[in-house]
């Protein structure tokens, strides 16, 4: 069973990272396994009651792989940390199947008081590089954590999650009035971004916010000036400034007009 269990670890690897190319490979160059092997030593040790050799043994792993796992974690199978550098794993923390970490990834506590202090992460939980998940919060099935989110509450099944504080977004929000969203925004020359297809950034979904926002004004002054003229009332035409992308001017064509303004003065 044991073994079983290890081929998995490996093998899962290949659904994960394109760069790996063969068992072998991935056996002696993969750091995010020696941890994972090393923690399934370490946790039968802890269960049996052996404490001292177990955290001997996570210390012995954290020394050669920069991860470090506490032996009295939880971890499912077809667990796979990516990179691996940096992660944290604490005591009470409980790992479902097919969970991926990457690296910088924190699985820490809030509390120094004995007990559940570490979060629960559901299978198929992908946990970006840099995040922060804290306290015992339970991340629902399939969720996705961004990268450097800082993650301090119970995430639904499924949600993603960025930001600092962790706020949680869905695609189907985002989606809503792309198109005329995308519009608005080449008119006046902002070019929204995101840090993946399904996982928004928060600052263009604020500034999404705020085109929205300025569209409706935009439409709701034409509607009221087309009714003032309906009722015969004249009203002066304003010409408005243009929208469209700032020019740029070099510092050659600014010293230039520098220059000729002050021969006009002259």
């Amino acid at each position: 069973m044991a073994i079983f269990r290890f081929i998995e670890d490996i093998d899962c690897v290949f659904g994960r990272d394109p760069a790996a190319r063969h068992r072998f490979e991935v056996i002696t160059t993969y750091p995010g396994v020696h941890a994972v092997l090393y923690h399934r030593i370490s946790h039968r040790l802890w269960k049996w009651k052996l404490k001292w050799l177990a955290r001997w043994l996570s210390t012995i792993s954290r020394w050669l792989t920069g991860i470090e796992i506490h032996p009295g974690a939880t971890i499912g199978r077809r667990f796979f940390i990516d990179h691996g550098m940096g992660v944290v794993i604490g005591e009470t923390a409980e790992i479902g199947d097919d969970v991926t970490l990457y690296h910088g990834v924190t699985l820490g506590g809030t509390s120094w008081d004995k007990g559940k202090r570490h979060p629960t992460l559901e299978n198929n939980t992908v946990v970006g590089a840099g995040a922060k998940v804290l306290g015992p919060i339970m991340i629902g099935e399939g969720a996705r954590i961004g990268s450097n989110a800082v993650v301090v509450r119970d995430v639904k099944p499924g949600a993603s999650v960025v930001g600092v504080p962790g706020r949680m977004v869905t695609a189907k929000k985002v989606k809503e009035g792309h198109e005329r969203r995308a519009a608005f925004a080449e008119k006046i020359g902002f070019d929204a971004y995101g840090t993946t297809k399904d996982m928004p950034d928060p600052v263009a979904n604020a500034i999404d916010a705020l085109l929205d926002h300025v569209h409706a004004m935009d439409e709701q002054m034409k509607n009221m000036c087309h009714s003032i003229k309906s009722l015969g009332m004249e009203i002066d035409e304003v010409k408005l400034p243009d929208l469209g992308p700032c020019d740029i001017v070099s510092e050659q064509k600014y010293q230039t007009k520098l220059e000729e303004d002050s021969e006009e003065k002259q």
